[in-house]
């Protein structure tokens, strides 16, 4: 429905099933996809917002290219909540949330939950109703152990801990505790809190993760489910199979993330676009199927 009190310009596209509120403003350059919710006092301009995008009230997106050829695209599911705005020719990512007054100045992550101002990431939308990443209990007694997650192949790992007045130790197996034998690894240090690292996939490679210092938040999305595990312990790993989209953020300041690979280094083998990593896992999905 569109309300009669919405002014909307001429040159803007209005697509099927889309809810236009009164006072919102619909200026050149908009194209509204399918089932879009457009609250009161809303401004857009020179943006593309995709199928089931809903903007809340008093939103401000205006796509200005600045000269790079660029505009403002908010991909499927995105939500934009009450007094938000971003006025750069950015991405917004599948199913991000804004949130309230959020200024948002750069890309968004599929799925990332943003705020304040700058924007910074401050969660991920998951797949269930969760409401903390999941760990560990941390009694020193605990027996090693290997806990399941609902992202398909992904596992988290307890190491045996040994607790020394001389020193403490925890030790892995590859191949045994560790579910292979790694062919290099890499440590991620000195990630500026506000940041975020991984974003990507891998076809064939596997993946091992310790935090062996600090601590930090990993998502892991098998393009139907996701969940969200806090490392933060270095008796812990947690594995992530081929075709897992692995994201690593909210590191502390003295975070070391140690982490084994089952290949070596090749730059065909990831999988950067998060678009190509669903269309893939659906692939993946109808061959299990059949």
């Amino acid at each position: 429905m569109i309300s009669s009190q919405a002014n909307i310009d001429p040159k803007a596209t209005i697509g099927p099933g889309c809810n236009i509120a009164a006072g919102a403003v619909i200026g050149p350059g908009v194209e509204l996809r399918s089932q879009v919710t457009i609250g009161e006092g809303a401004l857009l301009r020179g943006c593309t917002v995709g199928d089931g995008c809903d903007i809340a009230p008093g939103c401000v997106l205006i796509g200005t290219d600045n000269g790079s050829g660029k505009r403002l695209v908010l991909e499927a599911g995105v939500v934009v909540l009450a007094g938000a705005i971003v006025s750069e020719p950015v991405l917004i990512g599948t199913g991000a949330r804004i949130q309230p007054g959020a200024i948002i100045v750069r890309d968004v992550p599929p799925h990332a939950i943003v705020a304040g101002n700058p924007s910074q990431i401050v969660g991920y939308t998951l797949s269930s109703n969760a409401d903390r990443p999941k760990r560990f209990d941390n009694p020193a007694t605990q027996a090693p152990s290997t806990v399941p997650s609902r992202v398909c192949g992904v596992t988290l790992h307890r190491f045996p801990k040994v607790l020394d007045l001389r020193g403490n130790l925890t030790v892995g197996e590859f191949g045994r505790t560790v579910p292979f034998e790694p062919k290099r690894y890499f440590m991620v240090f000195g990630v500026p809190n506000a940041e975020i690292r991984g974003e990507h996939a891998h076809r064939e490679c596997k993946q091992f993760l310790i935090c062996a210092k600090g601590h930090c938040s990993v998502l892991a999305d098998d393009g139907a489910e996701r969940e969200e595990f806090l490392l933060d312990d270095p008796s812990v790993g947690l594995y992530l199979p081929p075709l897992t989209w692995g994201v690593q953020y909210k590191y502390s300041a003295d975070a070391v993330l140690l982490v084994f690979a089952s290949h070596f280094y090749d730059s065909a083998e990831y999988i950067r676009s998060y678009k190509e990593f669903r269309t893939l896992t659906s692939e993946r999905s109808t061959r299990e199927s059949e």
